[in-house]
């Protein structure tokens, strides 16, 4: 169970782990990429996504926090793997499980927007280079396999 536990700086804090979702969002051989605007990971680059909202499907989150931190409509394909990432940050316990979706844009135009501080697309070797949040390359040569494979991928608008 998900307990808000107080508010900081705007921020809710939790009591238990909190549920996020991304996407993995490819187009040929890169993906897209943000730079975190705000905690949790400020500064690094990480796929674009963020908190699940009480009564929202996982494939909706995905989808509109695309739109909100991208602009970009997407059509949501299989998990690719799901993440826990606990760690301290700002002298804060911070414990997420964030689910990765495959996704391609179908609409929109990418720009930073909501907690994005500026975005990119990056193929497979630029991405030891950034500063990135944990298993970012993994993540990234795995959906992008999986997406050139060949296999029918339900697509889900």
């Amino acid at each position: 169970m998900l307990v808000a536990g107080g508010t900081d700086g705007g921020r809710r804090r939790l009591n238990a782990p909190g549920v996020g979702v991304s996407a993995i969002v490819v187009d040929g051989d890169k993906v897209l990429l943000v730079r975190r605007g705000r905690p949790p990971a400020k500064g690094a680059w990480s796929f674009p996504g963020g908190r699940l909202e009480l009564g929202e499907t996982l494939r909706d989150a995905v989808r509109r926090e695309l739109f909100e931190e991208c602009g970009l409509r997407i059509a949501v394909g299989p998990i690719v793997d799901v993440v826990e990432m606990i760690g301290v940050e700002e002298g804060e316990t911070v414990h997420w499980v964030v689910v990765d979706y495959l996704a391609r844009a179908v609409a929109g135009r990418a720009r930073a927007g909501d907690d994005a501080a500026e975005l990119r697309w990056a193929a497979l070797g630029e991405l030891e280079e950034l500063a990135t949040t944990p298993r970012v390359p993994e993540l990234a040569a795995a959906a992008l396999a999986l997406a050139a494979s060949g296999h029918d991928i339900d697509w889900r608008l």
